[in-house]
């Protein structure tokens, strides 16, 4: 791909989903999502991080751009919850300058740090930048697998994940949507009964099928839940 090619390539055209833009400064948020909006994305601002994480489909955006210095929880901390929850590419704007912040943004997780004051363009050219990276690796996933003989969940990097029966019964039927949603009703009735009885029961059997996962492996956990809809496995998943 050329230069040109690459510059001729659109916000809208890498990005399908909304941005959202985290940041307690109401003005600058104000004014860079109208910038965004302008460029052709849809962009949706939060003034702090309990406010993103409360919203329904906190997980499912497309794109983060974040401060770091917020009410409640900051944005290392926010940082840390998203890198274990998507593989959405994430862009910190924060006008924190000491020496150690890049490394502790660096490794928290995010794919660029920029500092303020900075130029609108230089946050779309960022997120064009990192979201064409993000699609590239997306291409090329590793893949989960099922171990039904031995009751495991297989991670990319070789981690093994003991599964319950109920468990077992749960992954069956994400590998078999090949990476579609299933329903919270298919995933009740192939359930059943007992531990999953109802929406309560069957989100209990995720979160701790997901603490397990987070505990083996530093990957992230592709198992999320579709606001409203059910559940689905956002990576190449397959069974033995």
């Amino acid at each position: 791909m050329t230069p040109q090619t690459l510059q001729s390539i659109s916000l809208p055209d890498l990005l399908s989903k909304p941005v959202a833009l985290v940041d307690d400064d109401s003005t600058f948020t104000s004014l860079l999502a109208e910038y965004l909006r302008g460029e052709g994305l849809k962009v949706d601002t939060f003034h702090h991080s309990a406010e993103l994480l409360a919203h329904p489909a906190a997980y499912e955006f497309g794109f983060y751009v974040l401060d770091l210095a917020m009410p409640g929880i900051d944005g290392l901390a926010l940082l840390d919850v998203l890198r274990r929850r998507t593989q959405a590419g994430v862009v910190v704007v924060s006008g924190r300058l000491a020496p150690e912040v890049f490394g502790q943004v660096v490794h928290a997780g995010a794919d660029m740090y920029l500092t303020k004051p900075v130029q609108f363009e230089q946050v779309a050219i960022a997120i064009r930048a990192v979201q064409r990276r993000v699609e590239a690796a997306g291409a090329h996933q590793p893949e989960w697998v099922l171990d039904r003989n031995a009751g495991q969940l297989i991670t990319p990097d070789g981690q093994r994940v003991e599964l319950s029966e109920i468990d077992c019964l749960l992954m069956e039927q994400l590998v078999a949507a090949r990476g579609e949603v299933v329903s919270r009703d298919t995933l009740l009735q192939a359930l059943g009964k007992g531990e999953a009885a109802g929406a309560d029961g069957l989100n209990a059997v995720v979160y701790r099928l997901k603490r397990r996962i987070e505990k083996a492996t530093p990957a992230v956990v592709p198992l999320q839940a579709k606001s409203r809809v059910g559940y689905q496995f956002r990576a190449p998943l397959r069974a033995r």
